[in-house]
């Protein structure tokens, strides 16, 4: 399972809408790529269409889409947003990182 905060959820559906997107037919993917700072990092698109491999899950308003290979980095993350006056922008809690960078957007296990 993942999570999206309220706040997060409610910019992603702003996004959604400044882009033309609906949240009907529209789905939010979450991803890790090698790299960063701590060796893997996040990666948040928007997406039309569900793979047969992925994972989906929906939370309120938004349909979620992991694909198998970034699954299990990913178990039980919860997507953030915050618009204070230290930074603007999604960030992620992900209870089984050990090590995250100074930005938060890589990590390692």
């Amino acid at each position: 399972m993942v999570f999206i905060s309220e706040k997060a959820e409610k910019k992603l559906l702003s996004i959604m809408k400044e882009e033309g997107l609906s949240q009907d037919i529209s789905f939010i993917r979450f991803g890790v790529k090698n790299g960063g700072c701590s060796g893997v990092s996040y990666e948040l698109s928007f997406d039309k269409e569900k793979k047969k491999e992925d994972k989906f899950f929906q939370q309120e308003k938004i349909k979620i889409l992991i694909d198998k290979n970034s699954f299990p980095y990913l178990e039980g993350i919860t997507l953030e947003y915050s618009d204070g006056l230290n930074g603007k922008g999604f960030y992620f809690k992900n209870p089984k990182a050990k090590h995250t960078c100074g930005c938060g957007k890589s990590f390692s296990l």
